[in-house]
């Protein structure tokens, strides 16, 4: 094993950095790389994303389209029927939330995908068309909360 003082990089491996900013004949001197002057050409000056050199910048220049309300949107967790075939009997947000197919405070809308278990009783706060008919030919019956 050879030791640390020893060891040598490859030939080839690393290159002789260039001298910056020494005079005209070094290759590399007057602006240093930086081409002729203006704002990038100065060193610290961070320019942000987006800036576009005191134009308007287009993120602004975009039509501003629609609203969002936040605050009093109603998100509901999907439910598909199934998901519902290892339920029995009568099955409620909180049976739901023990088998964690959804969040203890969430809105529940089952969804028509697959087939509905036999009679079974489903209370959620909105079902789809499709979910509501399999359920009631399963035999099964559905309340809204």
């Amino acid at each position: 094993m050879s030791e640390l003082a020893q060891l040598k990089k490859h030939k080839g491996s690393t290159h002789n950095t260039k001298a910056l900013g020494r005079g005209r004949g070094s290759g590399k001197g007057g602006t240093s790389t930086k081409g002729g002057k203006g704002q990038k050409a100065r060193k610290g000056t961070p320019i942000r994303r987006g800036f576009e050199g005191g134009q308007t910048p287009l993120i602004r220049r975009m039509p501003k389209v629609g609203f969002t309300n936040t605050a009093f949107r109603n998100e509901f967790e999907i439910v598909n029927l199934n998901q519902l075939q290892a339920f029995s009997g009568s099955v409620g947000p909180e049976e739901l939330v023990k088998a964690g197919l959804v969040g203890k405070k969430s809105k529940i809308k089952v969804l028509g995908r697959g087939d509905a278990p036999k009679s079974l009783t489903v209370r959620a706060h909105k079902f789809s068309a499709t979910a509501k008919d399999a359920l009631e030919k399963a035999g099964g019956k559905v309340e809204v909360l």
